[in-house]
């Protein structure tokens, strides 16, 4: 067992210390002082230094941190240590320097545009320079148990130069926090301006002290959260509610000599963080007319989870859970009997992985837990077309398709609403430069000045 975290934040408290709403305006006035002394004149260079060094550690086995992480966190977060660990390796292997200069500059058009007026070709165009402020203070609603909307929402706050406070929903601090003891353990005066602090949501009276304090607000949750949380909210709000995804595979790509690989990185997809985040897919489209039938990728798919169990396996669920699996495996398994047009394959023994193939196309939830669908389409259009009780709320699609194929689906998806197409089996790896449900990361949370200095 770790040594317990010192009491940095509000977050590392015993449970029976309750907050008060004295307790988050206090703290919310420090974090702004202490970012007037320590962040706001810090130029981004040694910011985005720190930050790639903070995320380099976490890739080491033996760092301290990564070791209490794995350790602790199979009962702390529900996951598995080895899906901990995948998880993990593949967050921080993208959070490099080279990765953090190309957001600044997608973003803000210049790398130094948050130090000093800046310019680039277009600027000079109009004999302008533009510098980009942060918020004072910058509010993090997280909702869910995945840590990495909570990590890439630090990093973004900080080089956004703003205090931060992250409320994390009941029971999630535990990743939130063992990242801000890592900032902390690089440069103490950098996490001093940053809070962590955990309660159940609904407590109006924190979240009123923290929302009376903060400038922008950022929130993750259902729709009825996010709806709710904006009508309390006085200050600029950015809110991302629930999405869904799915994948499509076309006839071309499930043939011949790359289908074992796109097997794998399928069941990957299924498998990160055990298919409980908006970009894990909850159903593979595969295209009908090729060499494999979709049931026959079905089939195969199952056999790819059932071989990752053993190297990934899937972390421990709750009984409401459990029975919500087993009464839709009871389900398929009467309408599997009744007919040719619906399979399941299942984990043997346990509810760790469910694959269910059905000819009809029409989009179906998932019940997650690594519960995949398998559904047969002619071609991309009858899919969106069957999707439409999704209509505007698909985050990510994975796309397997070939080149000449390819651009034209992706413009079909756009159209339709999506925001993200990628390849299978980085659904739920979007880069640092991701444009969360297609709008700017860290553009989003600046404030322009443009300096026209023209005679």
């Amino acid at each position: 067992m770790s040594e317990p975290l010192p009491n940095f934040f509000l977050a590392d408290l015993p449970p029976g210390d309750s907050l008060t709403p004295a307790i988050v305006t206090e703290a919310c006035r420090t974090l702004k002082r202490n970012r007037e002394r320590y962040l706001v004149e810090r130029n981004t260079a040694s910011l985005v230094r720190m930050i790639s060094s903070v995320a380099s550690n976490w890739l080491d086995p033996e760092y301290p941190f990564r070791k209490q992480a794995l350790a602790e966190g199979p009962a702390a977060t529900g996951f598995s240590s080895k899906t901990l660990a995948q998880g993990l390796d593949t967050y921080f292997n993208s959070i490099t320097t080279d990765r953090l200069t190309n957001l600044l500059e997608q973003e803000l058009g210049h790398v130094d545009r948050m130090d000093q007026p800046s310019e680039n070709t277009i600027d000079r165009e109009f004999d302008r320079a533009a510098i980009a402020t942060g918020p004072e203070l910058l509010a993090h609603i997280t909702g869910g148990v995945l840590p990495n909307p909570a990590f890439t929402g630090i990093i973004l706050g900080l080089l956004a130069r703003s205090a931060q406070f992250v409320k994390c929903a009941s029971g999630t601090s535990f990743l939130p926090r063992l990242f801000a003891h890592s900032i902390y353990a690089c440069e103490p005066k950098i996490a001093a301006c940053l809070e962590i602090a955990e309660w159940r949501g609904g407590s109006t009276l924190l979240e009123d002290a923290l929302f009376a304090e903060s400038d922008l607000v950022s929130a993750m949750g259902s729709d009825d959260t996010i709806a709710a949380l904006q009508k309390r909210v006085r200050g600029k709000f950015l809110g991302f509610g629930h999405r869904v995804s799915f994948a499509y595979l076309t006839r071309e790509t499930i043939s011949g000599f790359s289908l074992p690989k796109l097997l794998r990185r399928a069941a990957q997809d299924v498998a990160a963080w055990d298919q409980l985040g908006c970009l894990s897919p909850h159903v593979f489209y595969v295209e009908t007319g090729g060499k494999v039938t979709p049931e026959q990728f079905a089939e195969k798919l199952a056999q790819e989870l059932q071989a990752l169990e053993p190297e990934q396996p899937r972390g421990r669920i709750s009984t409401n859970d459990s029975a919500a699996i087993a009464t839709r495996r009871s389900f398929y398994e009467v309408r599997a009997s009744a007919s040719a047009e619906t399979r399941m394959w299942t984990s043997p023994g346990s509810t760790a992985w469910t694959v269910i193939f059905e000819a009809d196309p029409t989009f179906a939830p998932s019940c997650l837990h690594r519960f995949i669908y398998v559904k047969s389409a002619p071609n991309l259009t009858t899919v969106l077309r069957a999707a439409d009780r999704v209509h505007r709320r698909v985050s990510t699609v994975g796309l397997s398709a070939p080149e000449d194929r390819a651009a034209g689906m992706v413009k079909e998806l756009a159209r339709w609403g999506v925001t993200r197409v990628c390849a299978v089996g980085d659904m739920q790896n979007p880069p640092i430069t991701w444009r969360h449900d297609g709008r700017p990361a860290l553009g989003d949370l600046v404030t322009w000045t443009d300096w026209e200095n023209g005679g």
